[in-house]
């Protein structure tokens, strides 16, 4: 039996970090969420989960941002896949996003993330298992 793949997504926002489980979920994901940079990368981080990929907003308040998030997660799976979500961040990708990663600016289309997210990990840059 094949595992459903385990996506990473943080988000501040409630009804939007709730709106994309379901878009994950519809499209054969799991979403593993939490409301902030700082819980996110501890559940990483513990290895207690396998994710394979990360949803960040960029803009998380206190704490962590998602630049930071990336560079954290990416500091230990040099690969790892990445998406960015953001309303006001997108100018500032090219000089804080990690390589290789992908910046989809909110408001977005369901379809939208599910493209980016089997692009990235039908790349081969998942982390393997």
């Amino acid at each position: 039996m094949n595992e459903v793949p385990l996506i990473l997504v943080v988000e501040d926002e409630y009804l939007l970090r709730r709106d994309v489980e379901e878009i994950l979920t519809g499209a054969g994901f799991a979403g593993d969420s939490f409301p902030s940079g700082d819980t996110a990368l501890a559940s990483f981080m513990d290895n207690a989960k396998t994710y394979k990929a990360l949803i960040t907003d960029v803009n998380l308040g206190d704490g962590l941002n998602g630049w930071e998030v990336a560079r954290r997660i990416r500091e230990k799976e040099a690969g790892f896949p990445v998406i960015y979500i953001t309303a006001y961040s997108a100018a500032e990708w090219t000089a804080h996003g990690v390589p290789n990663s992908i910046l989809i600016s909110k408001p977005f289309a369901p379809t939208q993330l599910v493209t980016a997210l089997s692009n990235l990990l039908n790349v081969g840059s998942a982390p393997t298992t």
